[in-house]
């Protein structure tokens, strides 16, 4: 578990390194701030190491805010980190600006030779949303332009990189429209937006994607506290679709839930024992409290007709 007595964590991703140290990367902002919502705007990404995922040792931040004026000047929210070919760290990250009050994001590179020291890539945006598919801001339908979350992966057949990415369609019911953004890259660096690779369904937004194989089934994880309607799908914050292959399609409308009051933003990975496990923050107690802090992994197992469960 990685709990801070100063600092609220919420969404996390994880790489290991050469030396099998896990490295933890995750939103942190003070609980000085009082009032957990205000977190968001406050924003930088923390940075701890591990042995067993479990016993957490906190190293300097990866990344903070940009000095302004910038793109990404306000906050720097979720991402994801990859060891390119030329051996170099690759973290992709969220950021959003002061200039437009936190509601246009965007996604931005920081490279590393060493996982600990980061440097941003220039000083623009890598990937901005495009709007022949995706909605660019429209209070109107929806209170900011959704375009953060980057998960990048290879591509299986070695051809580029994809990258996902909590977006929304511009079309439909306004409370129904998120989707799995998508771009590709032949070199980490430079992107291409793609159309997106689900359809509408019964969800305003799908948070932090990621996609896994687990028994030759690739599996898409996402979360979310937008559920249209009364559509009985209940309170569920995170679900998993299976697809045909790790770029989908994803039938997002036969999303299956995963059972747990409190669990937000979790993230898939190996255990120590080799099966998989869930990594996610825990958002609240009992009481409604917001709790702001990293579970230890979750053992899961995959089960077609119920998607993931608990790992008994």
């Amino acid at each position: 578990m990685l709990r801070l007595p100063d600092h609220w964590v919420w969404d996390s991703w994880y790489v290991r390194d050469d030396d099998d140290l896990w490295h933890a990367f995750f939103l942190r902002a003070s609980r000085a701030l009082l009032d957990p919502h205000r977190r968001h705007h406050r924003a930088a990404i923390g940075h701890a190491v591990s042995t067993d995922l479990r016993s957490w040792r906190l190293v300097a931040d990866a990344l903070v805010p940009a000095d302004g004026p910038a793109w990404d000047d306000l906050a720097t929210w979720t991402g994801s980190t990859v060891r390119g070919p030329d051996g170099r760290w690759y973290l992709f990250y969220t950021g959003v600006s002061r200039a437009e009050r936190g509601l246009v994001q965007r996604v931005g590179l920081a490279v590393s030779d060493d996982l600990v020291s980061w440097h941003r890539h220039g000083t623009r945006p890598l990937v901005e949303a495009d709007p022949t598919w995706y909605e660019l801001l429209d209070p109107d339908a929806w209170y900011e332009q959704a375009w953060r979350d980057p998960w990048v992966f290879p591509d299986p057949a070695g051809d580029g990189w994809h990258m996902l990415l909590t977006a929304r369609a511009n079309h439909g019911a306004a409370d129904r429209r998120g989707v799995v953004g998508h771009a590709t890259s032949d070199d980490l660096v430079n992107w291409r937006v793609r159309p997106p690779l689900s359809t509408p369904a019964d969800f305003g937004h799908l948070e932090v994607p990621q996609v896994v194989v687990i028994d030759d089934q690739p599996l898409l994880l996402f979360c979310t506290n937008a559920v249209a309607g009364e559509n009985g799908r209940g309170d569920h914050r995170v679900w998993t679709a299976p697809g045909k292959g790790v770029t989908g399609p994803w039938d997002v409308a036969d999303a299956r839930p995963f059972p747990h009051p409190a669990l937000y933003a979790p993230r898939l990975l190996r255990d120590l024992d080799g099966g998989w496990s869930m990594i996610g923050f825990i958002d609240h107690d009992a009481g409604g409290t917001f709790v702001g802090e990293l579970t230890d992994p979750i053992p899961v197992r995959y089960r077609p007709e119920l998607g993931l469960r608990p790992r008994r």
